[in-house]
């Protein structure tokens, strides 16, 4: 069911989002442009759990446009992308081409990643933003990234967090306020369809037209334990606020970040 699912979703990642991250960031010339001048920024919100990145080799997984992994390149990584869109793959090659930095592209089903891939040598690998609620079963996936690491390797996993996506809808302000209602099921587990991420970024796309994706949302407390259950361990675990402005949605977790090591 996870192939036919990945399947899925791997159509609509291929319709239209080269030209979406065109819209959205500009030509990959523009928009090496400036990653080239602070690459650093664009990494910063898990910059304290990577550490120093000059020398170090990093699986960037599910990585998209490479909007990620260009940057980490830029600070001196050697980074491999792993996703299953030719047209996230398209960008991210002129992206780095254009800032001038190697980077390897895999397209592919992660959970299909062949041996001589499963190298066991990656210092690093990353997952951020709306990733794993691609998977059926949280495990599996996890074991993929221990397979990835070396000994004393870390993973380091940013999300948005559960309560926001699976529990509270958010709507509108009033005198800097957002209106909050709890209108979801946490523990729900069933599939749903949805438009794909990139499709407000193309203009005059008529979304009723694009190819849907199938997402399953998980609990935090089931994210925690597909990472422990793989044999990775968990260093901390970071429940973090609206960074955008402290009046907006004040006391309702938005992100997390998972920091686990194989040991």
């Amino acid at each position: 069911m996870q192939k036919e699912l990945n399947l899925h979703n791997a159509k609509a990642w291929n319709q239209h989002a080269y030209d979406a991250w065109v819209h959205r960031f500009g030509t990959p010339e523009q928009a090496a442009a400036r990653l080239k001048a602070d690459p650093a920024a664009r990494i910063r919100s898990f910059a304290a759990y990577t550490g120093e990145l000059a020398g170090r080799k990093v699986a960037n997984l599910l990585g998209s446009h490479g909007g990620k992994a260009v940057p980490m390149a830029l600070l001196g990584a050697t980074v491999t992308v792993v996703d299953f869109s030719d047209e996230n793959a398209q960008y991210a090659g002129e992206l780095a081409a254009a800032a001038g930095v190697p980077l390897r592209y895999v397209v592919a089903d992660v959970l299909e990643l062949p041996d001589e891939e499963l190298t066991g040598d990656y210092d690093l690998v990353l997952m951020e933003f709306g990733i794993l609620h691609y998977f059926l079963e949280l495990e599996p996936l996890m074991r993929i990234v221990n397979r990835l690491l070396h000994p004393g390797g870390r993973f380091i996993l940013q999300d948005f967090h559960p309560v926001s996506t699976k529990l509270i809808t958010s709507r509108g302000t009033t005198a800097n306020i957002r209106k909050h209602k709890v209108t979801g099921d946490y523990f729900d587990t069933s599939i749903e369809e949805t438009d794909v991420a990139y499709s407000k970024f193309v203009p005059g796309l008529d979304s009723a037209t694009m190819h849907k994706v199938k997402l399953r949302k998980w609990t935090l407390g089931e994210i925690v334990t597909g990472v422990a259950s793989a044999g990775l361990f968990l260093e901390r675990l970071d429940e973090e606020a609206n960074a955008s402005s402290d009046l907006f949605d004040k006391g309702i977790p938005k992100t997390f970040t998972l920091a686990a090591r194989k040991l």
